[in-house]
């Protein structure tokens, strides 16, 4: 059984497009020598769902004060939205609108650059989302231990059950969505079905580094790179895992309270963006983002 899997699994990275590198991937191709964490934005409750835009701009939510914020590619920090209703993840869509999980009001709604909202979908409840170069949308349910997928028509239906997902992402061809537990030791990777469905659902990406005498990761939110590296926010730091599924090292967290999720931003979605607990850091990368608007295929 388990070789079925590996084979269904190879198949999967084949057919999605990604590149299978025999080499290890180590921090010392992502980490530039001179370029640590720098302080983007402060004085904020609870960070978390940061989301780029086209031209490089971050945005992210201060959830406990339901604002959002923008923080422009010269690291200006401006209110985008107020009155969210704790939204928690955020992704911008194809059509530039920006998409979030309002979780106190049970909606997945799309604000326009000028920060007017309009509700995708009523009575969902979730935690992060993923916007496809289709439109279509996944997002995590915690509460009810579900993926949900909302296609067209919004209609929305469970495509993975049975373990308490929380962040969300996808492979840069968008052929693998990749999911986090916050209590278990692995991501889940699922192959995307032209219908929405999931299929080949594995523990792809392990083991998850813990600290000492902690019992669970706290692995939250992920972003990945134009390599196929996917980098996820634990409670051990940022982990970076190759396309294979092997861990290639923690970048230590910037300071030591919860780091909550990461994305590439900035000019040439060369910095990586960290939401850590009350406040944002970045730092300058050898690599750069991967988000669907600038490729769908890894070259």
């Amino acid at each position: 059984m388990r070789y079925l899997l590996l084979g269904a699994l190879m198949w999967l990275i084949n057919c999605t497009g990604m590149r299978l590198l025999g080499q290890d991937m180590p921090l010392s191709g992502v980490l530039l020598d001179g370029h640590g964490w720098e302080l983007v934005a402060s004085g904020y409750r609870f960070v978390e769902g940061p989301a780029v835009d086209r031209d490089g701009n971050v945005y992210f939510s201060d959830i406990p004060n339901s604002r959002i914020y923008k923080i422009e590619r010269s690291g200006e920090v401006t209110l985008f939205a107020d009155k969210t209703a704790e939204t928690n993840g955020l992704m911008f869509g194809p059509d530039g609108r920006l998409y979030g999980c309002r979780s106190g009001d049970r909606q997945i709604v799309a604000y326009q650059p000028d920060g007017r909202r309009e509700t995708v979908l009523d009575g969902i409840d979730s935690n992060d989302l993923v916007v496809m170069s289709t439109g279509e949308i996944y997002c995590t349910d915690p509460a009810n231990k579900c993926v949900w997928y909302i296609g067209p028509g919004r209609q929305k239906r469970a495509v993975a059950e049975g373990f308490r997902p929380n962040g969300i992402a996808l492979w840069p061809a968008e052929g693998t969505l990749v999911v986090t537990d916050s209590d278990a030791p692995h991501l889940w990777a699922f192959r995307v079905e032209s219908d929405g469905s999931l299929k080949f659902g594995e523990r792809y990406y392990h083991p998850l580094q813990m600290p000492p005498r902690v019992r669970r990761p706290g692995s939250d939110g992920m972003t990945v790179d134009r390599e196929g590296r996917l980098y996820v926010a634990t409670s051990a730091g940022l982990q970076m895992f190759d396309t294979t599924g092997r861990l290639g090292g923690v970048i230590d967290k910037p300071q030591a309270r919860a780091l909550s999720n990461a994305v590439f931003g900035g000019p040439n979605f060369g910095w990586l963006y960290v939401t850590c607990y009350d406040r944002v850091f970045r730092r300058k990368t050898a690599t750069r983002g991967a988000p669907y608007f600038l490729r769908t295929r890894i070259p």
